[in-house]
């Protein structure tokens, strides 16, 4: 069984286009989503729809949520500002119908692999979708998180971060963000590079099971052109950010 996931789109429409054709060209049994769809960026609607015209099961991501119930943060610092900003724009151009949507998608996925294993999908943990599951995460850590899961592949977004790592009897994995992956400059600050990130997980047993964490190449200059074209508010800086290292 091939399962191909995928997070983070961020209503980055192009980096998402890319990413579903490299997907499709793995010709996957199933496909699932890890959340956070519309979001922050400047092509919130066009992400949703295709990613509904996928018919794939969606987990209910925390920016998700938030466009269904956006409650600003009080006192909110300048990042906090920049984030809230664009992501009240984004809940604005949402329909009733988009919002309907967001509402069918699901707090987390049970994948049953075939031979009574299962893999589980969340967006950020099995128990929040606000909580990070990371490569550097203690086992201790995990054990809270995971508490009594049988499942023996879990596999979260969320933090933008590709990872996967092994935990007790599992295999914890995050295909990374196709609508605004991280990376480091050699400054050491952050950037999103030009390729978006999704994970094909090929499972035929327990003692036989390969994750491959992937990326497919955007054009950036794609991502500026429909980024200007939008009214999205304070689209200068959030294109800052799609730099070379």
């Amino acid at each position: 069984m091939r399962i191909a996931l995928f997070s983070d789109t961020h209503g980055n429409l192009p980096a998402t286009e890319a990413a579903l054709a490299a997907i499709a060209r793995a010709r996957p049994d199933q496909v699932i989503c890890l959340g956070d769809v519309a979001m922050f960026g400047p092509q919130p609607r066009e992400t949703l729809a295709a990613i509904a015209a996928l018919g794939c099961p969606v987990v209910m991501g925390n920016t998700d949520a938030w466009a269904l119930d956006p409650a600003p943060t009080p006192d909110a610092d300048e990042n906090t500002v920049f984030y809230e900003t664009v992501e009240a724009w984004c809940a604005a151009q949402l329909t009733a119908t988009d919002k309907a949507q967001l509402r069918a998608f699901r707090p987390a996925i049970a994948v049953d692999l075939g031979d009574g294993n299962t893999l589980l999908c969340y967006h950020g943990s099995p128990r929040s979708f606000h909580e990070a599951v990371r490569a550097e995460s203690s086992d201790e850590e995990l054990d809270a998180i995971f508490a009594d899961e049988p499942a023996i592949l879990c596999a979260g977004g969320h933090t933008h971060t590709a990872m996967v790592r092994r935990h007790r009897h599992r295999l914890v994995v995050n295909p990374g963000s196709v609508g605004l992956p991280f990376a480091l400059r050699r400054d050491g600050m952050a950037y999103n590079p030009p390729w978006a990130e999704y994970a094909l997980i090929d499972y035929r047993s327990p003692a036989d099971v390969a994750v491959t964490l992937c990326r497919a190449p955007v054009d950036v200059a794609q991502i500026v052109q429909v980024t200007l074209a939008s009214d999205m508010p304070m689209a200068d800086r959030w294109l800052a950010d799609w730099s070379s290292p």
